[in-house]
């Protein structure tokens, strides 16, 4: 009981403490002056309290004791910029739209007031959900679910973590309406909101959505759209990410009231972390694997994360990879895998130096425990918010971290606009010294290894499809790429066929220029479309060149090169090389022996043996002989097809006749069923006389049918009659 009493004196305390020092709205309290470590704490006279805005220590805040005690034991201290900027804001109940650089402690600024609302409520397990955290990313959603536990371990909520890829969904059916806390995904929370018996969220008190700019996307926007209609709209409501969006229909459907919009590094003269070090590189798209393959063996002491722009293409890259073995371990992490292994992959990475290629799942807010050394984008991302969400995953708060970006010559307009949004990027060339080539150790692999050839092609189809649908065409234009030069880089022999281009080009689409294509043609590629169009292939800028340092092949005209170039061209041949015709390649390779078992040159059956020559002249006569004998074989062969053609004809025609026979005699049958069924005709089908047949031992049908056309009642002939009938009969056989 006075366990109870304590409790609710610490929630009046509290709130009054949060109603006196709440900052106004629309205020920053980075701006307030910051208040000393020693100044007072709690209330300090009668209905006076101390300020909270400003202040640099959670236990300045108006917090109870057991989210301290939480605070304190997970070594959370001193608090982050964004954090002292929206925790007066969403403590005293306020919407927020919080907005800070990667790894600035957001997670922190939404689990507390979640905690605080909660505890100030005195919700309990029989109130139901009282708040909804949602991420876009099951990883995101398990680190969120393991700081909650660690600062609320003291409260007596219940929370549960509802992602998908787990089978056990019966499980949490049977317990999420007992829960008060749901860390989750989007679609599993859908999920549970369509299939799970007396599901409730309408006393819902808190709404998150972490890395909301993600949430609110085209790609979760039905999913969205069904939570929130089930949802009350009078509810406190937090949006958090590295790049918030202001868009005015996306907070109305949130039913946002007041927001605070704070972005804390708003000002900031960069965008991302101080001790991130940021560079990119011109490298053409059929040389980013070597480069790629280049970058580890230099850096094999480093814990790299490498970005890629499809699941397809982080299998394809991660399988080759792991068969030439780079001296580094190597893993894999995109979202066709099953959420246990995502997770072992997740913390194996954090634990030891290897390096990790994975899509843009492991770009959003997840934090490697300061583990990631060198960001690596192999593919351009698709815009400025999507890179800084990348080249977060390193220099984490206050740790330094450095990444590189490879862009082809035209994805260069990129650099600009990241330029423009305050990103600190430097442009660098690439040391051709240490460039190792593996496009044709690629093409070897495939080879021996056909299941990985069918990666190769389904790697260089979905990054095609990738780059065709991004909306930035300043950016991104697949017609610009170099496709046959790219297919050949990944190792395969011949570029696969593309067919969900539909572009247009000089007025046609590709499906419309399908036509132009010759009959015994399989080709439908790009560059056949261009060759038929007369679109020459995009030339290197000089830029490039100064970068690559190319230097001449051994073919000369045909082209320049650089140093990795030679060994992609020398996996196949191009379509834009001419194959030619050696005429002085040897002909007549056949081998003939003669009886003694010596070889002879070809033709030597039909030779002029008795010519003294060393030269070997054919015999006409022979010749035309050895023609004629042939001709008869042919004609002997053709009679015995003819013969089995007709035979099949025959019977088929046979077959053919039976069936409609068949037809008929079931037609007539049925005729004569309905006349029956009226009542009429009863007296001619009476007086029908029923056929009789003799026994035989021959099966031949004219025999039949004759013995058919007698058709004699036994009722009308006497045995006598029947006697000489059957002697006649029998003499006509014999005649």
């Amino acid at each position: 009981m006075n366990g109870r009493l304590s409790e609710a004196k610490e929630i009046e305390l509290l709130e009054s403490w949060i109603e006196f020092g709440k900052p106004g709205s629309g205020s920053n309290p980075l701006s307030f002056p910051v208040l000393p470590d020693n100044a007072p704490i709690g209330r300090t006279g009668e209905n006076v309290f101390s300020q909270y805005a400003g202040c640099k220590k959670f236990i300045q805040l108006p917090l109870s004791q057991k989210t301290k005690d939480g605070l304190r034991k997970a070594n959370y201290t001193k608090m982050t910029d964004i954090q002292m900027a929206t925790l007066p804001h969403s403590l005293c109940g306020r919407d927020v739209l919080g907005a800070a650089k990667t790894g600035s402690g957001k997670t922190l600024a939404f689990i507390i007031p979640i905690i605080e609302k909660l505890y100030r409520a005195r919700w309990g397990p029989e109130d139901g959900v009282g708040c909804i955290i949602m991420s876009p990313t099951r990883e995101l959603a398990v680190q969120l679910f393991e700081v909650l536990q660690a600062v609320g371990k003291h409260h007596t909520f219940s929370a549960g973590l509802l992602i998908g890829g787990r089978k056990d969904v019966d499980t949490e059916k049977e317990h999420v309406n007992n829960l008060n806390i749901l860390v989750c995904t989007p679609g599993r929370l859908l999920q549970h909101m369509d299939e799970t018996p007396n599901f409730d969220c309408s006393q819902l008190q808190v709404l998150v959505l972490d890395e909301a700019d993600r949430i609110l996307d085209v790609g979760f926007k039905k999913a969205l759209n069904a939570i929130i209609s089930q949802l009350p709209k009078h509810r406190q409501t937090f949006l958090f990410s590295a790049t918030q969006t202001k868009s005015i229909q996306d907070l109305a459907r949130l039913s946002l009231k007041d927001p605070e919009y704070i972005s804390v590094h708003e000002e900031s003269p960069t965008a991302t972390p101080k001790g991130l070090h940021q560079t990119a590189m011109i490298v053409p798209l059929d040389h980013k694997l070597d480069m790629l393959w280049s970058f580890i063996k230099a850096h094999l002491n480093s814990r790299i994360l490498v970005f890629l722009s499809s699941c397809k293409q982080v299998k394809y890259v991660f399988e080759s990879f792991k068969k030439l073995r780079p001296g580094i371990p190597l893993m894999c992490l995109h979202g066709r895998m099953k959420q246990e292994r995502r997770m072992g992959i997740y913390s194996q990475f954090c634990e030891k130096r290897s390096v990790l290629f994975s899509t843009d799942v492991a770009s959003r807010g997840l934090d490697f425990n300061k583990a990631v050394d060198w960001v690596v984008q192999v593919d351009c991302p698709e815009d400025v918010a999507a890179y800084i969400h990348r080249v977060g995953r390193t220099a984490r708060y206050l740790s330094g971290g450095r990444s590189v970006l490879f862009l082809t010559p035209s994805e260069m307009k990129m650099l600009e606009k990241l330029k423009e949004k305050k990103i600190p990027i430097d442009f660098i060339k690439a040391n051709t010294k240490r460039l190792q080539a593996v496009s044709g150790l690629l093409a070897a692999l495939l080879v021996k290894y056909p299941n990985l050839q069918y990666l190769a092609q389904r790697a260089f189809v979905t990054y095609l499809r990738s780059i065709h649908k991004q909306r930035d065409k300043e950016v991104f234009d697949v017609m610009k790429l170099p496709i046959d030069e790219f297919s050949a880089s990944l190792g395969l022999p011949l570029t696969p066929k593309i067919r969900f281009l539909k572009e247009k080009i000089k007025g046609k689409t590709v499906s419309e220029e399908s036509s132009l294509l010759p009959e015994d043609s399989n080709e439908t590629s790009l560059e056949y479309l261009r060759e038929r169009l007369d679109i020459g292939r995009v030339e290197e800028d000089e830029s490039e060149k100064s970068i690559l340092l190319a230097q001449e092949t051994q073919h000369g005209e045909e082209g320049k090169a650089t140093e990795i170039g030679d060994a992609v061209h020398a996996t196949r041949i191009l379509k834009k090389k001419k194959l030619k015709i050696n005429v002085h390649r040897p002909v007549g390779t056949r081998v003939v022996f003669d009886e003694e078992g010596d070889t002879l040159p070809p033709l030597a059956k039909i030779a002029d043996t008795k010519s003294g020559s060393d030269l070997v002249k054919v015999d006409k006569d022979k010749v035309n002989q050895r023609y004629a004998e042939m001709r008869e074989e042919l004609k002997l062969e053709d009679t015995k097809v003819d013969k089995v053609l007709d035979h099949q004809r025959r019977r088929e025609k046979r077959i053919k006749e039976k069936i409609k026979r068949k037809r008929a005699m079931k037609e007539e049958d049925d005729d004569d069923d309905l006349s029956g069924s009226d009542g009429e005709g009863n007296g001619d089908r009476l007086n029908r006389r029923s056929k009789i047949y003799f026994d035989s031992d021959t099966d031949d049908r004219s025999e039949k049918r004759d013995k058919e056309k007698v058709g004699l009642s036994a009722d009308s002939i006497s045995l006598a009659e029947q006697e000489e009938l059957a002697l006649k009969l029998l003499n006509s056989m014999h005649s």
